[in-house]
C-alpha cells in the first residue's frame, strides 16, 4: 500500500504542556485509519494537527514533520487554508451551516474557485453520501431540519465536496443512534474506495468493523501500530491488550 500521510518525530504543545510526544507513524491511501485510546490522550489533537487546525489555537506550537503526499505541511510558505482544502474534516457533533442544503454543498465548492456545474456536483455529492433520494425535493429547505444522522452525511457531502484527498473524522457517530451509525459506517466503508480516511473512535467494536489500521494512543505516545485485526487480536503490548479488553478507559 502506498502511504499518503506520513508523521515523524512529531511533537505538540499547548503553551508548556506537551499533548503529543515524538508521534511517528504512516496512513496508507484508500484505507481507514482509527486512531484509539481513552479521553485525553491525544487522539483528536493529532487528528487536527493533520490538517493544521490546531494553528487556529493560540499559544501552541509543534516540533518535527508531517507530510502529504511527501510535502511538508509544516513549512513556513505552505498556507494552512490549502492544506485544509485538501483535508477535509467532519466532527463529533453534526455541523451543519445554518443554510439550506444546497448552500451547505456549494459554499465551499464556490470559495475554493470551483467552476463546474453545481448541480451535477450537488446531486453527485449527495448521491455518493446516500442522501439525494432522501433529500432531492428539499434541496432549498434549511438543513437544520435534517435528522441528526442525515446532518452527519450532509457534512461529510460538505467535506468531499471541495474534492479532498484525506478525510478526517473525530468520533463522527457519537452523537447518532445505532441505526444513524450503521449507516455512517457503511457510507465511510463505501468513502475509502476514493478518500484516505482517518477516524478518532472510542468504539472498540465501531474501529474493529470499519479500519484497515489501528493507532493507539496513551499519553500523547503511540503504544502500538498495526492492523486492526493484529491489534485487536494479538497486541504486542500489554497496555494495548488491557485498553481494548476495557480494564481502563
Amino acid at each position: 500500500m502506498k502511504s499518503i500521510i506520513q508523521i515523524k518525530n512529531f511533537n505538540f504543545f499547548y503553551g508548556e504542556s506537551q499533548a503529543l510526544h515524538d508521534v511517528t507513524l504512516d496512513f496508507n491511501e484508500n484505507q481507514i485509519s482509527a486512531l484509539i485510546g481513552p479521553s485525553g490522550c491525544g487522539k483528536t489533537t493529532l487528528l487536527r494537527c493533520i490538517n493544521r487546525m490546531n494553528d487556529l489555537i493560540d499559544d501552541t506550537r509543534s516540533e518535527g514533520n508531517i507530510t502529504i503526499h511527501e510535502k511538508n505541511i509544516y513549512l513556513a510558505e505552505v498556507d494552512p487554508v490549502e492544506v485544509r482544502r485538501k483535508v477535509g474534516m467532519v466532527f463529533q457533533k453534526p455541523n451543519p451551516f445554518p443554510k439550506t442544503i444546497w448552500d451547505n454543498i456549494v459554499w465551499g465548492a464556490k470559495i475554493n474557485g470551483y467552476t463546474g456545474n453545481l448541480e451535477e456536483l450537488v446531486e453527485s455529492t449527495l448521491t455518493r453520501t446516500a442522501l439525494w433520494d432522501e433529500v432531492k425535493d428539499k434541496l432549498h429547505t434549511n438543513a437544520l431540519f435534517l435528522s441528526g444522522g442525515q446532518q452527519q452525511r450532509l457534512c461529510i457531502a460538505r467535506a468531499i465536496a471541495i474534492k479532498p484527498d484525506v478525510i478526517l473524522m473525530d468520533e463522527p457517530t457519537s452523537a447518532l443512534d445505532p441505526v444513524a451509525t450503521a449507516r455512517i459506517e457503511s457510507l465511510i466503508t463505501e468513502l475509502k474506495k476514493r478518500y484516505s480516511i482517518v477516524i478518532v473512535t472510542h468504539n472498540m467494536q465501531q474501529a474493529g468493523r470499519i479500519s484497515d489500521c489501528t493507532s493507539f494512543l496513551l499519553n500523547g505516545v503511540v503504544v502500538e501500530h498495526g492492523r486492526t485485526k493484529e491489534i485487536f487480536l494479538n497486541p504486542k503490548e500489554k497496555k494495548t491488550e488491557e485498553y481494548i479488553s476495557g480494564e481502563f478507559g
